[in-house]
């Protein structure tokens, strides 16, 4: 049993990692937005963006490794973890997502506006309340 608590920890320890970066990725990409013509800025902010999606990667890939762990050697079923992959699926995307525009303005390639990015970025925090209720309840 030690070994399930430790693993599931590791876990949540990941995928917190890994959210804080899902979270504020598109920040950055609203402050290049409203950066203007400040080159350096701009130059800071996608700097600091590549960092931090990279990171986010490897978080994910912890964060998945061990939710593999969980689920195949520790036997975590039910229809609610098909329905909380498929969220996190959505959170993946969106991330990615993200990253390819961080990579496009890196390419000089424009936003969408500042406003459309700050909506962008509420998205993951709706879907994570969704996955963190369907792991607490377990409904189905």
């Amino acid at each position: 049993m030690t070994a399930y608590f430790i693993t599931k920890t590791a876990h949540l320890v990941f995928v917190i990692a890994w959210m804080a970066s899902v979270f504020y990725l598109p920040r950055i990409l609203v402050n290049i937005a409203e950066a203007g013509d400040s080159a350096e800025v701009r130059a800071r902010l996608v700097l600091m963006g590549r960092r931090l999606y990279r990171f986010g990667h490897i978080m994910f890939g912890l964060a998945f490794v061990l939710g593999l762990v969980l689920w195949l050697h520790f036997g975590i079923t039910g229809g609610w973890l098909h329905a909380k992959l498929a969220l996190v699926a959505l959170i993946l995307a969106h991330f990615i997502v993200a990253g390819r525009w961080l990579k496009g303005v890196d390419g000089g390639r424009a936003l969408p506006s500042a406003r459309a990015l700050r909506l962008f970025n509420e998205l993951p925090v709706l879907l994570l309340a969704v996955v963190v209720w369907l792991v607490l309840a377990k409904p189905f």
